[in-house]
């Protein structure tokens, strides 16, 4: 289970990403990125498509590797390090296109994400039957209570190929919460959610912030959505931040307004 021991002050900056750059070839997918994300808080990542953002997410969460520069999570550097080990340090992501294993049932899709489970390995089965036997059924329990609260539950049976666009996003954010993350990072949760329930969504997320303290960094490109939903929006445009502040002076912003927002703003 991850440590969620967090004795640094609320506001203090839990993630650090200082000068990043990320070559494909010649191209610089992510030129120079700067900015912190402040523990407890909801940051929004906007900016045009092809400006980096979900490079960017790979690179932070070890997705993708040979960057250059800087990404400190609690203080530590994860720059370079594997995707599960970021994970185990409690900072995971959901992405753009979901990743639901849609020939597994739901329940199964939730229990695979649980960390330490010794019956996946055969030595810890055979030595510790009953251990084992005990982690399955607190991460069977532990993933029935997500799915109830995800409203998701008279689901777990069901193929996860089953679920519509939305409930696959509910569920996406059910199964990271399976590893009690401190950071959870979203590459546009409301794309192809209908009104309803991308409004729950965004519920859960307040929720866990409110209730545990959870930090979130969301890609996302409703603007109503940004504006209404985070505490700091960054914005990038060709690899680099162009803009970093609370939203209404975001918004605002003639930069932000050229690169981005055009005439929309």
């Amino acid at each position: 289970m991850t440590d969620t021991t967090d004795t640094a002050p609320v506001g203090e900056p839990l993630l650090r990403i200082e000068g990043v750059v990320k070559r494909f070839g010649g191209v610089r997918a992510v030129d120079g990125a700067s900015f912190d994300v402040r523990r407890g808080s909801i940051t929004a990542l906007i900016g045009p498509n092809g400006a980096g953002k979900t490079t960017l997410f790979n690179v932070v969460t070890g997705f993708e590797h040979g960057a250059e520069g800087t990404v400190e999570y609690d203080g530590r550097s994860i720059a370079g390090k594997p995707s599960y080990a970021i994970a185990r340090r409690g900072m995971v992501r959901t992405f753009q296109i979901t990743k639901a294993l849609a020939a597994m049932p739901v329940i199964d899709n939730m229990t695979l994400a649980a960390p330490h489970q010794p019956g996946e390995h055969i030595v810890g089965l055979c030595i510790h039957p009953r251990a084992a036997h005990r982690r399955e059924r607190e991460v069977e329990e532990r993933a029935c209570e997500l799915l109830e609260t995800f409203g998701l539950a008279a689901k777990r049976d069901e193929y996860a190929g089953t679920l519509s666009g939305g409930q696959r996003k509910l569920l996406e954010l059910a199964r990271v919460l399976m590893v009690e993350p401190r950071m959870v990072l979203l590459d546009e949760p409301m794309a192809g959610v209908n009104p309803t329930l991308g409004g729950r969504l965004l519920e859960h997320v307040h929720a866990l912030r409110e209730r545990d303290g959870t930090t979130f960094l969301l890609i996302e490109h409703d603007m109503e959505v940004v504006m209404g939903h985070s505490d700091r929006v960054v914005c990038m445009a060709q690899g680099r931040v162009i803009a970093d502040g609370d939203p209404e002076s975001v918004r605002t912003d003639q930069r932000v307004i050229d690169a981005y927002l055009g005439g929309a703003a």
